[in-house]
């Protein structure tokens, strides 16, 4: 199997045309015809991560955030991206076009809240919404949200409704609250979230809850690809 095999297969299960403007997700890094011994799955590339590639005989990661997010002028020794090269490793990237995939991120967050009825917000289908088995206060929901995602901690803001419908979006969504808000749901689960923005989602009287950039997304890397393909 090659390179360029993986790709197509990640490829048709999270179309890497859908990606957003902003992203640079694909074959980022290597020779899309080489044989590929194995490959690591990551939720980013890390000094760490090659070590791991290298220890498992792995010539190939496969992570959800870009290696390469800036454009580069030049590659240096200080740079994993050089590093990567001199050890011959190949890197594909799915990023938004993960977020947005049927079964992606979004979907497994989703699903790991037992979120029902999970449904898309068009025209911004990254975020998903769903509704609960039952009605929570804003500190049982902040519990049951730390529990479902086995987070350490999180932060959150108290709405002040019960809530009944929950938004999610993996990673930074905090551009995302106006959106939420039109859809009437009374807690938003994502995360990188700044002070001005859980004001505004108290004003907007939204229980915000922050779980982590890496918390809410890491749950891709244990998910199935034949479910996602399934979609």
């Amino acid at each position: 199997m090659t390179v360029q095999d993986i790709y197509n297969a990640v490829d048709e299960a999270a179309a890497f045309s859908t990606q957003m403007d902003f992203d640079n997700a694909g074959l980022l890094v290597g020779d899309p015809k080489a044989n590929v011994t194995s490959a690591l799955v990551a939720l980013d590339v890390t000094d760490a991560v090659i070590d791991e590639a290298l220890s498992r005989g792995s010539n190939l990661i496969v992570t959800h955030h870009p290696v390469i997010f800036h454009a580069i002028k030049k590659v240096t020794s200080d740079m994993l991206v050089y590093r990567l090269i001199r050890e011959n490793i190949s890197v594909i990237c799915a990023h938004t076009n993960l977020d947005l995939a049927c079964g992606g991120v979004n979907d497994i967050l989703a699903q790991k809240l037992d979120l029902q009825d999970i449904a898309l917000v068009p025209p911004e289908n990254l975020l998903r919404v769903g509704k609960l088995s039952r009605g929570m206060t804003p500190p049982e929901f902040a519990y049951y949200v730390k529990q479902k995602l086995d987070l350490p901690a999180l932060r959150y803001c108290d709405g002040g409704a019960v809530i009944e419908q929950v938004a999610v979006c993996g990673g930074s969504g905090g551009s995302e609250l106006r959106e939420v808000w039109k859809t009437g749901c009374q807690a938003y689960v994502t995360a990188d979230i700044k002070h001005d923005v859980m004001l505004e989602a108290i004003h907007l009287g939204i229980t915000l809850i922050d779980g982590g950039h890496f918390e809410t997304e890491n749950h891709v890397k244990k998910q199935e690809w034949e479910q996602v393909l399934s979609c």
